[in-house]
């Protein structure tokens, strides 16, 4: 009986607690466009970009790093031509 003197006071805190996150997210704008995303999914433009090539684009070539096929990062002599 006496644990209700702790577990009724930090209940109410913890209501208090979780109302003022509402409060906040509803006040901040996280709320506001629910459907937006999920639209933007679906109409998303799924047209091929221009193709990255290296031999045309000096710049592109200075950007992307070699990898060795596994995601790690070389420093380009060790990549298999």
């Amino acid at each position: 009986m006496e644990i209700l003197y702790l577990l009724i006071p930090l209940s109410v805190l913890l209501v208090f607690l979780i109302g003022a996150v509402f409060w906040w997210s509803v006040n901040n704008g996280q709320f506001d466009d629910l459907e937006g995303p999920g639209y933007r999914v679906l109409m998303d433009d799924d047209r091929p970009g221009p193709e990255l090539n290296p031999e045309v684009d000096p710049a592109i070539s200075a950007t992307i790093a070699p990898c060795d096929g596994e995601g790690k990062k070389t420093n380009g002599s060790d990549v298999p031509k």
